[in-house]
């Protein structure tokens, strides 16, 4: 005999199995519909412009839309991020993704790419920046993902440079809360550790942590934190350990022996998504230019004016040093909005009536997730 609580269960595991079964229906129309759209675009680009498979700011509008729908009892993020792999899934099928990275595997770029296009992309981890950024000039892959800014230690200036040389668009933004572990192998002593392997960013983001607990600990700095658990794990016999985030741990298989080491709680990186295509207006986006203003008294405020006038907020100003004459600077910019924005269009045109050079970077859906 069954009692009362298995006769619940037993009613409630059938009611789950029938909602599945539903998903599962519902899923499958959905990539079927993916599928017919792939085709429409593949019959159109053998007549007119080569098809456009990925579309940042339809994405983003579709996620907003289900945060905005959503009900519970699940989160807003947590649903839409159900969606994101359905999405990224769906998009597989109608042309698979190559998304270029800051690697190796298991860093928080990879993480951030994930993130963003869904675990149904081929990644693609390369060595450098640089490497990143000519990986998608060569459109050997589709998209690339580069850190930019840590609300801990500031901007990222290679990214920066980058794009005074490149003419790649950003057509998307990743804000990534960045959790930093102690990772070590089977069988290292901890109370014994010779060196601490970690990049430089994340040794200066536990930079506390770790005085107060391995104060005269080696820290050796090294290209990615990815690289950092490679060595840790190779290593283990010499008692060395590595900072790093849980998909490094996962990869190179360390344990994670003290968590969440970070001095900021809410230290958080941000990642732009960088392509050969300008992304078009979904309703809440961001723009980003680069200034060369002329040296001359009040060039700031000339070039910060339009845009208060206007009513134009600003998200971000940085300087960079020209290169090209002692003491000119290069600013980068940050504002909400997009380059189509009638306000945004008439800012841009008194800009660079008085700038020496003024070059658009991309307006982009700003981060949903």
């Amino acid at each position: 005999m069954m009692s009362d609580l298995d006769q619940k269960l037993a009613l409630l595991r059938d009611e789950i199995d029938a909602v599945d079964l539903q998903i599962l229906q519902l899923v499958s129309q959905r990539a079927n519909c993916a599928q017919r759209v792939a085709e429409a675009k593949q019959a159109c680009s053998e007549t007119e412009q080569p098809a456009v498979f990925y579309r940042p700011e339809r994405e983003a509008q579709v996620l907003r839309g289900i945060m905005q729908r959503n009900q519970g009892p699940l989160g807003d993020e947590e649903v839409a991020r159900v969606f994101r792999q359905i999405m990224s899934s769906c998009l597989a099928l109608e042309q698979p993704m190559h998304i270029a990275f800051l690697g190796p595997e298991g860093t928080f770029t990879q993480a951030a790419a994930f993130k963003h296009f869904g675990n149904s992309v081929l990644s693609m981890p390369l060595a450098s920046i640089d490497d990143v950024f000519r990986e998608v000039e060569s459109k050997s892959a589709h998209y690339g993902v580069v850190p930019i800014e840590n609300s801990t230690e500031g901007m990222v200036n290679h990214t920066l440079d980058m794009f005074r040389q490149s003419d790649l668009k950003i057509c998307g933004e990743v804000e990534l809360r960045i959790h930093q572990h102690m990772l070590a192998a089977e069988g290292v002593d901890l109370d014994a550790v010779t060196k601490i392997y970690s990049h430089q960013q994340s040794l200066a983001q536990c930079r506390r942590w770790l005085d107060a607990r391995y104060p005269g600990v080696e820290r050796v700095a090294v290209s990615s934190n990815a690289e950092a658990a490679r060595r840790a794990a190779a290593e283990q016999d010499q008692n060395v350990v590595a900072i790093a985030g849980e998909m490094a741990a996962e990869h190179y298989q360390l344990k994670v022996v003290a968590e969440a080491i970070e001095d900021q709680p809410d230290n958080t990186t941000r990642f732009l998504v960088v392509g050969n295509q300008l992304s078009g207006p979904s309703g809440k986006d961001k723009t980003s230019m680069l200034i060369s203003a002329r040296n001359k008294t009040g060039a700031l405020y000339h070039l910060l004016e339009p845009f208060h006038r206007h009513g134009i907020s600003l998200t971000r100003l940085e300087t960079r040093p020209s290169g090209t004459s002692t003491w000119g600077y290069i600013f980068y910019i940050d504002c909400e909005g997009h380059f189509k924005d009638e306000a945004i269009q008439a800012v841009m045109k008194e800009i660079a009536d008085d700038a020496l050079e003024l070059k658009l970077l991309g307006s982009y859906p700003q981060a949903v997730l």
